[in-house]
């Protein structure tokens, strides 16, 4: 127990201190911690104590500085709290995508758009850095454990036997998973089955009459790659549909229309094609119909993410939605949970949905 730290006035011997009327909400001077103090009639170290979450302070005087604290509508000073409690006040984002894919897949600015939703209101602030290969990835995450600079990182796009989670134990940086835990793996995770989706878009293609469906994959070695397309391999033999070989891409529009000719150039090409997000199934229909195919009365399409852009193209686009936003606030609210030492818990997550648009329908034969 500090001694005077919950007493009014706030001075170590008891003695109460001199009080001045506290500055109006909105008034012309930004309000200051001896504000609160004043108005708490507590000892500004009593304010420092409960913004830092120390002990040493009565329920009472606590409860004084939180309810002054909401009349002047003060925000602690980021830098001083920061020197107070030995923290940055920071997360890290490292990001290893290919430049051309983050500039044209909305799906990347709204998960961190989430993840600013989320910190905001705790006073933490985002530090994003997109690299080229795992060698300078590696360096990112060196560099911002050597400086101090985050107090914890986000772990996202979880490859097969990905190296960063014990890499984060090692460099004793608090992470979190964004995605399926690693088996064994000591690093928390936060992620929802998106392999559900592809099964119920091939559950509804093959209500539809399908039995040729062919899938387009996202980038070789991406846990949520092989989810996806082990998802739809099962769907298929769940429903005793023959499988198409897969063809593999890397998200962006190029690969997917690439990856659809591909499919349309055999000798029997599917009737249906699941794409492994919305950007490759769009450029999926504008490949298809310039072979003079039609969309969805020659070839159904189904996409993954649910992108603005979705319900916007001709025909709007059957897909598997997620609530990208919602993600990354849970994710940062977990996160600096983490870092300032709370127990983690896995929190509930926005299941993914399927959405039936004008891109998918019945065969033209059923053969």
């Amino acid at each position: 127990m500090v001694r005077g730290q919950d007493k009014p006035g706030g001075s170590a011997d008891g003695s109460r201190q001199a009080t001045s009327p506290p500055p109006r909400r909105g008034g012309g001077s930004r309000p200051t911690i001896g504000d609160v103090a004043a108005l708490a009639q507590v000892s500004k170290a009593t304010v420092s104590f409960v913004i830092n979450d120390r002990p040493g302070v009565s329920p009472q005087a606590r409860q004084r500085v939180l309810e002054a604290i909401d009349q002047l509508g003060w925000q602690p000073n980021a830098g001083a709290r920061a020197l107070s409690t030995k923290r940055s006040q920071t997360l890290g984002l490292v990001m290893r995508r290919p430049p051309e894919l983050l500039s044209t897949d909305p799906f990347f600015p709204q998960f961190v758009a989430g993840i600013e939703t989320g910190l905001a209101p705790l006073g933490y602030a985002l530090v994003l850095q997109v690299v080229p290969d795992e060698e300078t990835e590696r360096q990112a995450y060196e560099r911002l454990a050597r400086d101090g600079r985050v107090d914890g990182v986000f772990l996202t796009d979880l490859r097969t036997d990905d190296p960063r989670p014990a890499l984060m134990t090692e460099l004793g940086i608090s992470a979190l998973i964004v995605g399926p835990p690693q088996h064994g793996g000591r690093v928390p995770a936060l992620g929802v089955d998106d392999g559900s989706g592809v099964r119920r878009a091939v559950s509804h293609l093959r209500s539809l009459g399908h039995r040729w469906i062919g899938h387009v994959c996202g980038a070789a070695g991406y846990v949520h790659t092989e989810a996806r397309c082990d998802a739809w391999r099962g769907a298929l033999a769940d429903a005793g549909l023959p499988e198409i070989p897969p063809v593999t891409a890397d998200f962006t529009g190029a690969a997917g229309a690439q990856a659809t000719h591909q499919l349309l150039d055999l000798d029997r090409p599917p009737t249906a094609i699941v794409y492994a997000n919305d950007l490759m199934a769009i450029a999926g229909i504008t490949a298809a119909t310039s072979r003079g195919l039609r969309v969805p009365e020659d070839l159904s399409v189904v996409g993954f993410d649910d992108i603005p852009l979705a319900d916007c193209i001709a025909p709007p686009l059957t897909t598997v939605r997620q609530d990208v936003l919602t993600w990354g606030r849970i994710a940062a609210q977990a996160l600096v949970s983490l870092t300032e030492g709370g127990k983690f818990q896995a929190a509930e997550l926005p299941p993914v949905e399927f959405v039936v648009r004008a891109s998918t329908a019945p065969p033209r034969t059923r053969a």
